[in-house]
């Protein structure tokens, strides 16, 4: 059995898998700290979770892998990671265990810790109203409580009988409601006048190999259609910056870009349009009120995969879209990511300032309805369970 909260303060076991995930790790580990000032966690965080004090296990680049065949080809090592884990856990019981998403990795060490009686946490819900719906059943084995960060998904989640408490996004809560574009530029060292496109190609390394060439590809065609045109680049890594430029040297060298070290949230702010990866950044982007269009490409084997088994339920991949309930991003998704195809896509942005201001004005609504002070409602919520299972 796990420790009581009587016992030496709190302590909870907890393992994020990529950017995303220490992200909305450390709002959580920070409210918990908030209300209980000696908690103590370890797992597997990112740099904000360290710098909290998560005492990580092993790093959490080794766990950051995305794609139905990209996983199989460090799957042994995903697994051994998985079951070292899973030991050092039932040796060393802690409070609770929370999985921040990385559900096909997190349900099943969770599983493990539940059968041991030790209470169970994922935050973010699997996209199982999306697609694999069957994974629902493996949820319920899994958790004691699960954590949802979008509205539409409490609903479906107690239809199937989860245990779910809805607490909102972080990053709703994080992001301002109103940003000042001429400060970002002007901390970023770009001009203040003329129009500027933020690119962003991830920050998985798979990503950059895969949509940077086109992404450089698509701002050329905007440049020579629209001179002036100003790009600014955020790259998450020294890895990740290395890599795009080796693309933009053979691709674009004498395209006017600004190679960014981070600051992924003012490049957005500091735009007039977004040309992004599928993932979090559309989420950012909706929050921070850029149009964008979005562009991604997968191994094709992982993508017809997904496409002969009619895997995917949903009419839209980015999230920004989903929350809008409208295909108000472009999407162009593998033979579709194609350099002319986005680039007339945020030409059009730029060309049509009503639409623009009509998309501003809609994922301004979105913003409020999503700031709920999540990470203080998931820590309470978090400290609920664990008092109900010690009681």
């Amino acid at each position: 059995m796990a420790a009581t909260m009587d016992k030496a303060g709190l302590r909870i076991g907890i393992v994020a898998n990529e950017m995303s995930g220490d992200l909305l790790g450390a709002g959580l580990m920070r409210a918990l700290q908030e209300q209980v000032p000696d908690v103590v966690f370890e797992g597997v965080g990112g740099p904000r979770m360290l710098e909290l004090g998560c005492n990580s296990l092993v790093p959490m680049e080794r766990l950051s892998v995305m794609g139905l065949v990209e996983v199989l080809k460090h799957l042994p090592e995903l697994l051994g990671i998985r079951r070292r884990l899973t030991k050092h856990f039932l040796d060393n019981p802690p409070d609770l265990f929370i999985g921040i998403d990385a559900p096909d990795f997190n349900l099943g060490l969770e599983t493990r810790l539940k059968q041991a009686s030790i209470p169970t946490v994922h935050y973010v819900s699997p996209t199982v109203w999306a697609w694999r719906p069957g994974r629902v059943k493996k949820i319920r084995a899994a958790v004691d409580l699960l954590l949802s960060i979008f509205p539409f998904e409490e609903a479906f989640l107690r239809k199937h009988q989860v245990p779910v408490n809805f607490v909102g996004h972080p990053l709703a809560d994080e992001i301002p409601l109103e940003n000042d574009q001429a400060a970002a530029r002007q901390s970023l060292g770009l001009p203040e006048d003329g129009e500027v496109i933020a690119i962003m190609p991830g920050s998985r390394m798979s990503e950059i190999s895969a949509l940077s060439e086109t992404f450089i590809q698509a701002a050329k065609w905007c440049l020579e259609r629209r001179p002036g045109l100003r790009f600014a680049v955020p790259l998450v890594s020294v890895r990740a910056r290395n890599l795009f430029e080796q693309q933009l040297q053979a691709v674009a060298p004498d395209l006017p870009v600004t190679l960014l070290d981070g600051d992924a949230r003012q490049a957005i702010v500091a735009a007039d349009a977004v040309l992004t990866k599928s993932g979090t950044s559309t989420l950012e982007s909706l929050l921070l009120g850029r149009p964008m269009v979005v562009g991604y490409r997968m191994h094709g084997l992982s993508y017809n995969i997904v496409k002969w088994l009619n895997l995917v339920k949903v009419p839209y991949v980015a999230m920004a879209n989903l929350l809008a309930d409208e295909a108000l991003a472009p999407e162009f998704i593998q033979d579709e990511c194609r350099p002319e195809l986005l680039g007339a896509a945020l030409l059009g942005f730029l060309q049509e300032p009503s639409r623009t201001a009509a998309i501003k004005a809609r994922y301004h609504q979105i913003h409020k309805e999503m700031q709920r002070d999540s990470s203080r409602r998931a820590a309470e919520a978090v400290l609920a369970l664990v008092r109900t299972e010690s009681a």
